[in-house]
C-alpha cells in the first residue's frame, strides 16, 4: 500500500481516474471500513493478523484463516476490482432518478446481469442501519406501487388488475422528518392499525408531532404522540398539519421506478426504497461523502445470488 496525496475526488470523472489506481482505491475502503487503522478479521473477530502486501490479503492469528478487504460486506466473493466497484457506488448514490442495470452495464464494461447484481448489493449497503428516532415534527403517510392498468396488454391487465386503488400493488409506508428532510420508508405487507401503528413507533419517538392523513389505521397514536390530521377529501393543508413532504417523496421514488427502471418486480422493490430513501436523507451531502456514506454501509452485510433471485 502507498500513501497518496492526490486531491480527492469531486466529479464522476476524477473519481474514475482516482480508483483507476489500486494502490489508491485500495487504501481508500481500507480507511472506510477500519477507520483508527485496527484491522480485525471478519470471521472470528481477532485483532491480530499479518498483511500479504503481495495479494493484498491479511492472515489471521487466531482463526488462521486469510481475508481480503471485500470478506464480510456486500462486495465479498466478487472478482471484480475497486476499479469496477467504486465508480459503480458513486453512480447510484449520486444518482438523481436512479441508475438501470443497462446504463450501468455500459458505463462499466460487464454485462446487464452483472450490473443487475451490483446494484442490488449497493442498495443494500444503503439502508439506514441507525437506532436514532425520527422527533420534533413527523410526517407520515403510505403509497402503492405496482403497474398502471393503461399501459398493460389486456390479458395482462385481466390476470394482474382485479381491483381498485391499491388492490394488486405494494404498499410502502414512510415517515419524514420535517426538520432534518430525513425520511424513513419501507415495504409493508398489510396497512391495518397494527403494522402501521407499528412502524410509526418504531420509527418515531414518543411525544413528537405525527401528521397522518384521515386513514383510519392510525386512530390511536394519540396516546403517545401529538397526532393531527388533514381531511384530503376536502384540503391538503391545515395551518401546519400536511403530508406534503412525504407525499413530495413518493413522487421522486415514482419517477425513479417509473422513469428509470419501469419494472420492479415486489420481492426487490424494498432495496428500491432504501436507494431512493439513502438519496433523499444524503441530498445534502457533497458526492463524496454520500458515496463514502454508502461503502461504509456495506460492512457486516452479505447478497449472494441465491438469495437475490431465490427469496428477494
Amino acid at each position: 500500500m502507498t500513501s497518496t496525496t492526490v486531491r480527492q475526488p469531486t466529479t464522476l470523472l476524477e473519481a474514475i481516474r482516482f480508483f483507476a489506481d489500486e494502490d489508491r482505491a485500495f487504501a481508500f475502503v481500507l480507511k472506510l471500513r477500519w477507520p483508527e487503522g485496527n484491522v480485525s478479521c471478519p470471521r472470528c473477530g481477532h485483532g491480530e493478523q499479518s498483511f500479504v502486501s503481495t495479494r493484498r490479503v491479511w492472515k489471521c492469528k487466531g482463526c488462521r484463516k486469510q481475508f481480503s478487504l471485500k470478506v464480510g460486506t456486500v462486495f465479498e466473493d466478487s472478482p471484480l476490482g475497486w476499479d469496477k466497484w467504486l465508480p459503480a457506488v458513486w453512480l447510484i448514490a449520486n444518482s438523481k432518478n436512479s441508475i438501470s442495470s443497462h446504463e450501468l452495464a455500459r458505463s462499466l464494461g460487464v454485462t446487464q446481469k452483472t450490473a443487475w447484481f451490483m446494484l442490488h448489493r449497493i442498495r443494500d449497503a444503503m439502508a439506514t442501519g441507525t437506532f436514532q428516532k425520527l422527533s420534533g415534527t413527523v410526517e407520515v403517510d403510505e403509497t402503492y406501487v405496482g403497474g398502471q392498468a393503461k399501459f398493460m396488454h389486456k390479458d395482462v391487465r385481466a390476470r394482474k388488475i382485479t381491483g381498485t386503488g391499491g388492490v394488486d400493488k405494494v404498499a410502502v409506508q414512510g415517515a419524514r422528518h420535517r426538520e432534518g428532510a430525513r425520511v424513513q420508508a419501507t415495504v409493508v405487507a398489510a396497512t391495518d392499525a397494527a403494522t402501521l401503528q407499528g412502524t410509526v413507533r418504531e420509527w418515531v419517538e414518543p411525544g413528537s408531532a405525527v401528521f397522518t392523513d384521515q386513514a383510519a389505521a392510525y386512530k390511536g397514536l394519540d396516546d403517545d404522540y401529538a397526532h393531527k390530521t388533514v381531511d384530503h377529501s376536502h384540503e391538503y393543508v391545515s395551518g401546519i398539519v400536511h403530508t406534503n413532504g412525504i407525499e413530495n417523496f413518493w413522487a421522486l421514488l415514482k419517477r425513479a421506478l417509473k422513469g428509470t427502471q419501469t419494472h420492479v418486480a415486489p420481492e426487490h422493490l424494498h432495496r428500491y426504497v432504501t436507494e431512493r430513501t439513502f438519496a433523499y436523507s444524503h441530498c445534502t451531502d457533497s458526492d463524496l461523502s454520500r458515496m463514502r456514506a454508502a461503502v461504509v454501509g456495506a460492512n457486516g452485510r452479505r447478497l449472494t445470488w441465491k438469495q437475490l433471485t431465490t427469496h428477494g
